[in-house]
């Protein structure tokens, strides 16, 4: 049975709109069920009870091979249908969804600060937003620099950026990899230590990726993330999103001290 049921599974998936539908039916945790779909695990003989009572075959059934069980249901097998395969990235990213630990005390806006990558010697605070959709979680990064400085910038005067992204809790550090979605020209990845305390205030953690300047030079800075709450004023905090120098007041001396590197000029590692 553990070498189709998988396959079969996600057959019987296909006639419903997502598998975190099915999941919410069956009362079935999402990472687990995940296991199930990669054939990392086997129901227990209860959860296999549920599963079968709930899509209507019975336990032998599902351990058929994926032709024959297809036929019983009266349908192809996905494999046998080029406009039904499986989607390889997708596929790809399926074992780390499913070893991927649950996000969700960590869902909401945060205040990234870091030492700005294109503008050495500067602090860029940018925001970001980590929410759940269909048992994955997403986030948000926006960032903005003023090309021009002065009471007369104009919003053309502004550069902005939109990172998109999916977030992944491996063992005891959360993997965030995104791309700036306005550009399609780059990929950065995050890497955070989580929080053990009942409250999330900080976060602590590196970022890689390019410097904007033409040279688009790879580099790797710390980085600080501020919890600000699940609900916040977006246009209040988007206002704040740009450089500021390291001893401007709004850079307090903890967000200061986490991302002073002092061996390293500005900051930043950058590689040749």
């Amino acid at each position: 049975m553990a070498e189709y049921l998988g396959n079969n599974l996600k057959l019987l998936c296909s006639h419903y709109r997502s598998i975190a539908e099915v999941c919410r039916k069956l009362s079935i945790n999402r990472a687990q069920f995940n296991k199930y779909l990669s054939g990392q695990s086997r129901p227990t003989p209860y959860n296999l009870k549920r599963i079968c009572d709930f899509f209507g075959v019975e336990d032998y059934e599902i351990g058929m091979p994926p032709e024959q069980f297809a036929r019983l249901l009266g349908t192809r097998a996905p494999d046998q249908d080029a406009g039904n395969r499986n989607d390889p990235l997708l596929e790809l990213l399926d074992p780390l969804r499913a070893q991927s630990g649950n996000l969700s005390r960590y869902c909401g806006f945060y205040f990234e600060y870091s030492n700005c990558m294109s503008v050495p010697g500067t602090v860029l605070l940018s925001l970001v937003r980590l929410w759940e959709d269909d048992g994955n979680f997403l986030f948000e990064r926006q960032e903005r620099q003023e090309r021009a400085s002065g009471p007369d910038v104009q919003a053309e005067d502004w550069v902005r950026c939109r990172y998109l992204g999916a977030a992944f809790q491996l063992q005891d550090r959360l993997f965030l990899m995104d791309y700036e979605s306005l550009t399609l020209n780059e990929m950065s990845q995050t890497i955070l230590i989580p929080s053990y305390k009942s409250r999330i205030t900080r976060l602590n953690g590196l970022k890689t990726g390019v410097s904007s300047g033409d040279r688009r030079n790879p580099a790797c800075t710390r980085v600080v993330w501020e919890y600000l709450g699940a609900e916040i004023n977006r246009v209040a905090a988007y206002r704040q999103v740009k450089l500021y120098r390291p001893d401007d007041p709004r850079i307090d001396d903890d967000v200061r001290q986490r991302l002073d590197v002092a061996p390293l000029k500005n900051g930043l590692f950058e590689i040749e």
